[in-house]
């Protein structure tokens, strides 16, 4: 029997040999179709048929003939190329009984002669895979007149754009859009998006953007920021374009916008200005968290204090973005230059930025509260008033020293001053609708702030491959004053809901934090091998701060605030000196690349009481954050990667410091100072391919991290009053984790020309906290799906359509009976159609469902309907609309989320129906006009 068996297997292994040896191969000769002349050097390329991966490819002889052997069986497509002539494809097979196919002679025909002959001829490719870059082709797409850049990003595949102009690419937000490369005003994607034309452009690259460090070593540090990166044509880098757009509309709605560029080589200049209250226009101020918004203290992972605006005790939670709560007034404007010269050995990207935005709006908020043997529900109305006036200037320089030398050095201010006012009226019931308490309380703050950042970032390869030094050295200086007040009424009622008592608070808070930071990086590379490299790496960073935080009483009851509340005042400082040294080694393979190690900081830590209640709390701790990644190309056009990171995080000032806080004299904030760090452990993977005959596109990606020894809410509840206090703990033996995963796939469905994709999202974390001392887990998933059509005729029509069901779950364990799990649907779509006569129709619209839960049993149904219809005058530069806002009226705002004990759905005003006529001028002489049809 093993005699047979081994006699069998040696005949699969020889057979399979044999064919193996098989010396399949094609042949042929390249001409031109009317001279007959040879096209010495033509490319041709042997790829396979069924999932368009490349096999071999050669270049046509002086001779005009070619040969490629060593093939193996199966069918193929071969494709032709030659500058200036059409592509000839053509499919083929190779099998036991044609071991060689012989095209004979090829004739290749020039482009300008299409017209007259029919040829093969195979469509630009639409993406390119370029490493961990993907590079989308708008010859590929269908540009209709005067469309803009955001128009295209909605065609290609894994990319999205909402409402708002947000841009979500590969199940990720999009935080940079560049242009050619660098930063166009900087932190606003959609002043690229919604202005630049798609006809300028010649490419559109999705990419993570690395940070400058790891970008000069090769060696990933774990800083990635999703970005497109919009290249333009090279003859349309020279001119100006523009527009102006106006339009007033019904029940006071208006908008108007102006945008100017210059672009002459290698140098770009625009200024902008909008104005509007319809929320569509100059909002969208995405890295107000970087510079100047919200307000707070915190450890970076790096053991640096952090501390941002704001004005402390939650008095400024209103961060200068408009979220679609609420009714907006926006006023903005802002400048850009940047340019090369000296054989592009400098250049020079600076932005000027200045506005102001206005939110005003109502909201009700209904939380059902979960705590042991006992469960009740709050409803809260509030009244907001939101101001934030900012002004921000930004430089980048960079030089380049010689050939081995590099330079760059950026700085930027802002300056900022809010003012927000809330009001809130809430009452909280048991589930037999008895009162337990209820309360009506006025927050305000007017904060000014000053925040100022400057880096320079100096590297230098040597003669030895892959030997470099690079040091980076960062400042950073934050400021914010903020004075307001609290007035507070809460009544307390008993078992029954009668009236008992009665607490009111009248103080009036004084918040000032400043910070300076200093950051010092030293890293260098020394190859080890060939492919092997080793980074090594220290860093000292050193930290200065000061938190006063102080509250006031009235004087005898109704004089003067000038009576210093003790309970919740304070005045820290904090100094913090911070040493890291790290190891990376690196793996470069040509179809692999591998890297590993780790970095080490060790951090004191010393807070000082000025106020000398406490004594001078001093940390020594020792921060770990180990990385590992592994990155595999299958193909050129198709790449699998994995990541590892590890790192400590310390807990924030508020959550240590033993302040009481009573912004919201119903829940109470103390500090712990015995908080101890957490460690997370993140796992990321991704794959990409596609496949270039057939136009197929696939990207899955995804994450999973754990944190041990995290750091979470302790709440304990005073079921008499009502009243919880919130401490932050750490929790042993318990591990939270956070998962989220993303797969979309693209094709264009053959006979048809329609785009089809399906993607597939989840998201969710479990997460544990203490509720009068009982562990609760609480869950929180989301899944979704959704299939995506899409079709665009030139001059004719584009329509599209993108429609899934989603499912919730939202639990907590104190309370198995009512939850929050439920499912719903979303669909979203739109069509233009472009009629004689110049008109134009046109229509989107937005559904949303959510059925009803346990814990909120009212289901919720929103459709969003828009349309306008327009006419283009002076060749299409003028363009005049009627246009509609939410024809139905339906536009309540809704947001339903889980956290800890607490589920909680809210509903908001925001903009409503309008109708509008508005007056749009795009003019340009940009490279000589479009371009020709």
């Amino acid at each position: 029997m093993k005699i047979t068996i081994i006699g069998l297997l040696l005949f699969f292994v020889g057979t399979a040999s044999l064919s193996a040896q098989t010396n399949y191969s094609i042949k042929g000769t390249i001409a031109d179709t009317v001279s007959n002349s040879k096209l010495a050097n033509a490319s041709i390329s042997v790829i396979t048929a069924k999932d368009s991966i490349l096999q071999k490819f050669t270049r046509v002889k002086d001779d005009g003939t070619f040969t490629i052997n060593n093939l193996s069986k199966g069918k193929f497509i071969v494709l032709a190329t030659y500058p200036g002539y059409a592509d000839f494809v053509e499919r083929f097979t190779l099998d036991s009984a044609h071991t060689t196919h012989n095209f004979g002679r090829i004739n290749m025909l020039l482009k300008e002669r299409l017209l007259q002959e029919v040829i093969v001829k195979g469509k630009a490719a639409a993406i390119k895979i370029k490493g961990d870059t993907t590079e989308f082709n708008p010859a590929a797409y269908n540009i209709q007149p005067n469309s803009k850049v955001e128009d295209l990003l909605k065609q290609l595949p894994g990319i999205e754009v909402d409402k708002d102009g947000k841009i979500t690419a590969q199940g990720q937000t999009v935080k940079k859009v560049l242009v050619d490369g660098e930063e166009f005003f900087g932190d606003d994607p959609t002043l690229v998006t919604k202005n630049l034309r798609a006809d300028m452009v010649d490419k559109v690259q999705l990419y993570d953007k690395k940070s400058d460090q790891a970008a000069f070593t090769g060696i990933d540090d774990g800083v990635k920021d999703k970005t497109i990166n919009i290249k333009l044509k090279e003859d349309k880098k020279n001119g100006y374009f523009g527009k102006l757009d106006g339009g007033i509309g019904t029940d006071g709605y208006y908008q108007g916008q102006a945008l100017f560029n210059r672009f002459k080589g290698k140098q770009k200049f625009s200024l902008y200005g909008t104005l509007g209250n319809t929320g569509k226009t100059g909002l969208g101020w995405e890295d107000n968290n970087k510079y100047g918004g919200g307000g707070g203290m915190e450890f970076g992972d790096d053991g640096g204090i952090y501390i941002f605006g704001g004005g402390g005790d939650d008095l400024d939670s209103f961060d200068g973005r408009y979220n679609g709560k609420g009714k907006p007034v926006a006023r903005t404007g802002g400048a850009h230059y940047d340019t090369k010269w000296n054989s592009d050995k400098e250049s020079l990207n600076t932005n000027y930025k200045i506005g102001s935005l206005t939110v005003d709006g109502t909201s009700n908020t209904q939380q059902q509260n979960n705590f042991p043997g006992n469960v009740s529900n709050t409803n809260s109305d509030q009244n907001n008033h939101n101001y934030m006036f900012r002004q921000k200037v930004d430089v980048n320089y960079q030089v380049k020293l010689d050939s081995m030398q590099n330079l760059k050095i950026t700085a930027d201010g802002t300056l900022r001053n809010s003012n927000t006012r809330s009001n809130f009226a809430t009452q909280t019931r048991r589930l037999d609708g008895s009162l337990i308490n209820s309360n009506d309380r006025e927050n305000s703050a007017d904060v000014d702030g000053k925040v100022f950042n400057a880096n320079a970032f100096y590297t230098k390869k040597f003669k030895k491959k892959s030997r470099t030094l690079s040091v980076n050295f960062k400042t950073a200086f934050n400021e914010s004053d903020s004075k307001g007040f609290l007035r507070s009424n809460t009544q307390f009622y008993d078992s029954v809901g009668t009236y008992v008592s009665k607490d009111t608070i009248d103080q009036y808070k004084v918040n000032k934090t400043k910070s300076t930071n200093i950051n010092t990086n030293v890293t260098y590379t020394e190859p080890l091998a060939k492919d092997f490299t080793l980074a090594v790496s220290y860093a000292l960073s050193v930290n200065n701060a000061t938190a006063d935080r102080r509250t006031f009483n009235k004087d005898a009851g109704s004089g003067p605030y000038n009576m210093l509340d003790n309970i919740y005042s304070s005045d820290y400082k904090l100094n913090q000196l911070s040493n890291q040294g790290g190891m990376v080694f690196n793996v470069q393979k040509q179809k692999y690349s591998f890297n590993f190690g780790t970095k080490v900081a060790g951090v004191r830590f010393k807070q000082v009481d000025e106020f000398g209640r406490l004594a001078d709390l001093v940390r020594n701790f020792t921060n770990w954050y180990p990385q590992a990644s592994f990155q595999y190309k299958f193909t050129k056009q198709s790449s699998l990667r994995l990541n590892y990171n590890g790192n400590t995080t310390q807990p924030n000032i508020d959550q240590i410091q033993p302040v009481r806080v009573n912004t919201d004299p119903l829940n109470i904030q103390v500090g712990n100072a015995g908080l101890k760090p957490s460690f997370t452990n993140r796992y990321n993977i991704s794959y990409n391919s596609y496949k270039v005959i057939s136009n197929q596109y696939i990207w899955i990606s995804g994450s999973y991290s754990t944190t041990s020894n995290p750091i979470v809410s302790n709440v304990t509840r005073d079921t008499t009053t009502g009243i919880s206090t919130y401490q932050s703990s750490n929790l042993k033996n318990k591990s939270t984790s956070n998962f989220w995963v993303n797969a979309y796939f693209d094709r264009k469905i053959p006979g048809l020309d329609i785009n089809a994709g399906l993607g597939l999202n989840g998201n969710g974390n479990t997460y544990y906290n203490l509720s009068n001392d009982v562990l609760n887990e609480t869950k929180s998933y989301s899944y979704s799906g959704n299939i995506r059509l899409s079709k665009y005729k030139e001059k004719k029509y584009d329509a599209w359509i993108s429609a899934g069901p989603t499912y919730t779950i939202n639990s907590s364990s104190l309370n198995t009976v009512l939850n929050n799990n439920g499912r719903g649907f979303n669909a979203n779509g739109g069509f233009n159609i472009y009629l004689p006569g110049k008109f134009q129709i046109g229509s989107d619209g937005n559904y949303t469902y959510n059925a009803p839960t346990k814990s909120f049993p009212q289901d919720f149904k929103r459709f969003l309907l828009n349309a306008n219809i327009s006419r283009t005058f002076m060749k299409d530069a003028l363009k005049a609309t009627v246009s509609g806002n939410d024809l139905l009226n339906q536009n309540t705002g809704y947001n339903r989320t889980g956290s800890a004990n607490v589920l909680t759905q809210e509903r908001y005003t925001t903009i409503r129906r309008y109708f509008m006529f508005s007056l749009t001028w795009d003019f340009n002489k940009v490279g000589g006009g479009a371009p020709k049809k």
